[in-house]
């Protein structure tokens, strides 16, 4: 497919966001097919739509046929800012939103993984008391890592982050919310599964190969102290589990998510007596501009849900 060198978009209109925002459907379906749904409009169409954004463009925004569907090196750069342009136009409509006195439109929300089988955390219920209050409002629920977590609220792609707190940011609000309690699990193919931990210490546990989470966190603050050996990365809660399960790897884990696969046999905690860490999950919002007041309220509604077990 041959595109123009030098684009041709100069200022955005209606039609220019229109098109984005298809192009945003297409990549977060994994393609035109998977989109028809999402967008309630032919394949052929929206075909038409992404070749019509590219000649604005100047670009090869995707490569698409038998191979499969696959963005370009542009067509990544181009996503990623369409999502900050998008998110900054739901950041103007609420602010437009306030000035009325009233609440509507999509609220962004970001959620570090596995938070939902953990019985300190009252997110459904914050979700249940902000809905009472806001039914116009529509909660769109993102899982992310820490780190996209606050770069989201930080440039407006989220209006609210719930993340395990490991470092501040001036350029966030933090609340407490809950607790988490973390044990190291070993799959049951590991040498140390069924057997004696007695005397079994920090220095000891070096031999075994351990795999932690590949960005700063409460996970790679400890290994780094406790000078673990990382032999594998995972980038959520599932990868950890899945290392941890082959039998290779030691690896933490919140204990009421471990706990299913303890029950079955298939992990063991080692020593939870002594290794073991305690995670403090914070809400985040954005300092400046001001959060919209969707976000601020569900901020309130998440402070009243959590108060109930204090």
């Amino acid at each position: 497919m041959q595109v123009k060198n030098r684009a041709v978009l100069g200022q955005l209109d209606d039609m220019d966001l229109r098109l984005l925002k298809v192009f945003r459907s297409v990549v977060q379906c994994g393609g035109m097919t998977a989109a028809e749904l999402e967008l309630n409009i032919g394949t052929s169409t929206i075909s038409r739509h992404i070749k019509d954004l590219e000649t604005r463009l100047g670009l090869v925004l995707c490569r698409r046929g038998r191979a499969g569907f696959a963005l370009t090196e542009e067509g990544q750069r181009v996503y990623d800012e369409t999502q900050r342009l998008l998110a900054s136009v739901d950041v103007f409509r609420s602010g437009i939103d306030d000035i009325h006195g009233r609440m509507g439109g999509a609220l962004e929300l970001a959620v570090f993984d596995k938070t939902a089988t953990n019985p300190q955390a009252r997110i459904a219920e914050a979700i249940a008391l902000f809905r009472a209050q806001a039914p116009e409002v529509q909660p769109s629920l993102h899982v992310a890592s820490i780190n996209e977590i606050e770069r989201g609220v930080i440039d407006g792609r989220f209006a609210l982050g719930i993340i395990p707190a490991h470092r501040a940011s001036r350029s966030l609000r933090y609340t407490e919310l809950f607790g988490e309690t973390m044990l190291l699990y070993c799959g049951r193919q590991h040498p140390l599964f069924g057997g004696s931990h007695a005397g079994l210490g920090w220095a000891k546990l070096r031999q075994y190969p351990f795999a932690g989470l590949g960005y700063h966190s409460p996970n790679m603050e400890l290994s780094h102290q406790e000078r673990l050996v990382r032999r594998a990365s995972g980038y959520d809660q599932e990868a950890i589990a899945t290392l941890v399960l082959s039998g290779c790897f030691l690896g933490f884990l919140p204990d009421h998510y471990a706990a299913g696969f303890v029950d079955k046999g298939l992990m063991q905690a080692v020593a939870p007596e002594r290794f073991s860490y305690a995670c403090q999950f914070v809400s985040l919002l954005r300092r400046s501009p001001q959060p919209s007041r969707a976000a601020l309220l569900f901020q309130e509604c998440l402070t009243a849900a959590h108060a109930r077990d204090q």
